[in-house]
């Protein structure tokens, strides 16, 4: 488990955007099956994805019209009972950090893995999302 020092301003980046966080199993139980929309950012410490994929999804919902009824993170390798909760509603792609989700009703609807997330802009991820927003949202 990563220490509370280094997740800490990586948490905060999300947060401060208006991100709830999912700390607890009961947390991703009460938020993910919601009826509506909601996106969830498996967070990670990974500087290569992770720091294009947060930047990215602030960048889609602070650009866009139609968004998420909520949204939701939680932090792999930190949050870990949480995490392990929220790919059973992620089921079938396989475990990936970061990785962004939209889901509606419950259920996935639009996955950015991590594959999809390497070597690729925040601006990128970014229109990718707003896309899945406008279909979905």
């Amino acid at each position: 488990m990563y220490p509370e020092q280094i997740v800490a301003p990586m948490k905060a980046e999300l947060t401060n955007h208006g991100f709830q966080e999912l700390l607890t199993p009961a947390d991703v139980d009460n938020a993910i099956p919601q009826s509506g929309t909601t996106l969830l950012f498996i967070n990670s410490v990974c500087g290569c994805s992770a720091g294009t994929a947060r930047p990215g999804v602030i960048m889609a919902i602070n650009n866009t019209e139609k968004k998420p009824s909520r949204l939701t993170t939680s932090f792999a390798g930190f949050d870990v009972d949480a995490v392990r909760q929220a790919r059973s509603y992620l089921l079938p792609y396989p475990p990936s950090s970061p990785a962004i989700a939209l889901l509606k009703d419950g259920k996935v609807v639009h996955m950015i893995e991590r594959h999809n997330i390497e070597g690729r802009p925040a601006q990128m991820i970014a229109a990718n999302l707003i896309q899945a927003f406008e279909t979905y949202c």
